[in-house]
């Protein structure tokens, strides 16, 4: 049984509860937004309050919270409420210490893109520039600022509607899609931490749109209950769309090479013999084999 720290929102301070929920949920999306306000001054500033909230129409929304220290707006809210455009544009690695430069407290009349050394490119639809080094940047109209409180730490969800894409063709693939290989972008964690999504942290998961998986509830007990097979290991054998028939039990359970070596090594073992078929099953999903896994785990549930 885990040790569950349990903590009741109002015995927290602000400065306290946002360590935890930032830290906790996470990693967040950077909405690396520019923007400009009445007297032409431009903003340049990232958020990681922000995420895609629909494609028609294609909206995204983020945050610029109030200050928690003096309870006062920043110059990307302030320009928003003069000027209700925006560009957002997307953070990838080559570009993640001048993005964390950008996001210093520098005054108004200072302008980010040149304090961090990013190319301030023209946009074709809304007022303020896109930054030239970003992956993909979205030009937005904005649709609605919704306050969430008046006290210092309080969000201001920005809701934004996309007009125009800007997308490198370095990041695309050969259908013209963005490859998340290639995108290398980046997210934020809690504190001074972010995450880089390349290498071997992606990873693909079929997803179940047009079959429905038969669940893990179908799975045999043995496997549920297993110290070997993790939730995910029970999770992938869970997508699966069908369970094996019954006579394909019956004969794999008869005439399986693995399943009558189990046996003879273990018999005198119930448990460790379960144990080593499930590692077996575990060896077999390693190895995308996730049909042949779940045939032994039920054959070997019937031994």
């Amino acid at each position: 049984m885990s040790d569950i720290l349990t903590l009741s929102v109002e015995d927290l301070t602000t400065r306290e509860l946002y360590q935890y929920l930032t830290s906790a949920v996470a990693p967040r999306p950077i909405a690396f937004a520019s923007t400009i306000g009445a007297d032409d001054r431009v903003n340049l500033s990232p958020f990681s309050y922000f995420n895609l909230f629909g494609a028609n129409p294609p909206t995204l929304i983020f945050s610029p919270n109030r200050r928690s220290r003096d309870n006062t707006n920043k110059d990307t809210l302030n320009n928003l409420r003069e000027i209700p455009e925006v560009v957002i544009n997307m953070v990838n690695f080559p570009m993640v210490e001048q993005m964390s430069l950008a996001s210093a407290e520098y005054p108004r009349e200072v302008n980010e893109f040149e304090k961090a050394g990013f190319t301030q490119v023209t946009s074709d639809r809304v007022r303020p520039p896109r930054v030239g080094e970003s992956p993909v940047s979205f030009e937005c109209t904005v649709e609605q600022i919704i306050e969430t409180g008046q006290e210092g730490g309080a969000g201001n969800l920005v809701i934004c509607k996309v007009v125009q894409l800007h997308i490198d063709r370095l990041y695309l693939d050969a259908e013209e899609q963005l490859d998340p290989r290639k995108l290398d972008l980046v997210a934020r964690m809690g504190g001074n931490w972010y995450c880089r999504a390349s290498g071997d942290a992606l990873f693909e998961i079929p997803k179940p749109n047009r079959h429905t998986g038969i669940g893990v509830d179908s799975l045999p007990a043995g496997a549920r209950d297993s110290t070997v097979l993790t939730g995910n290991d029970l999770g992938r054998l869970g997508n699966l769309t069908e369970l094996p028939a019954p006579e394909a039990i019956s004969k794999y359970r008869r005439e399986s090479p693995l399943l009558e070596s189990f046996h003879k090594q273990f018999s005198h073992s119930p448990a460790v013999m379960k144990e080593e078929i499930h590692r077996k099953a575990k060896e077999l999903l390693e190895f995308g084999e996730e049909d042949r896994a779940l045939l032994l785990l039920l054959a070997a549930e019937e031994q």
